[in-house]
């Protein structure tokens, strides 16, 4: 016997509950799938980043850095919500009055994601074409493995940053610059 199911809709993801471990749930083409927490590792780096970023955005009112925790509907039609580690949205993207109370209705300009040790390459290249399909700009995969931030932008192919490169927001982020190193080096 064969059992089919319906793909869930953006709508029907957004009731769903958070579960209480540790876990958070995205939604790819249809399928609720759930999303292993990561290491304290990557916990700093995303940290480090997103507040270097901030930072930058802040003093140039460029627009907004989430962390992690938002979501960020990359298709309604092929329903597929993404969670990015770092995200920002510039100012010409943000909608007047108050911002939206579930997920941010259009992909962010910028999606990172650092990777983890659990993390399928395959799955990596299929999330990067769909922030790309969607309409990110740019896209910062970063690997504590081998320390480097591979940058992918839609119609080029992907270039790989090592540590003793700089990583820059490009037409994204103007001005924004960061040696790869420094994203690896803990800060207390």
């Amino acid at each position: 016997m064969t059992i089919t199911t319906r793909p869930v809709t953006v709508s029907e993801f957004e009731a769903l509950p958070n579960p209480l471990d540790g876990t958070r749930l995205e939604l790819n083409n249809g399928e609720v799938i759930t999303v292993k927490g990561a290491g304290a590792e990557h916990g700093v780096i995303m940290t480090q980043l997103a507040y270097r970023l901030r930072t930058h955005v802040i003093e140039r009112s460029l627009g907004l850095v989430f962390g992690d925790g938002t979501n960020f509907v990359l298709s309604a039609e092929s329903p597929t919500v993404r969670v990015p580690d770092v995200a920002f949205i510039s100012r010409d993207h943000i909608p007047a009055g108050r911002l939206p109370t579930g997920s941010w209705p259009i992909p962010p300009d910028l999606a990172v994601e650092i990777t983890s040790p659990n993390d399928r390459e395959a799955e990596m290249r299929a999330m990067i074409g769909q922030y790309l399909a969607a309409g990110t700009r740019l896209v910062w995969t970063v690997s504590p493995e081998d320390e480097t931030v591979t940058v992918h932008r839609p119609g080029s192919p992907p270039v790989q940053l090592g540590r003793r490169d700089t990583l820059d927001g490009g037409d994204v982020l103007p001005g924004f610059s960061v040696q790869v190193s420094a994203l690896f080096e803990i800060e207390m």
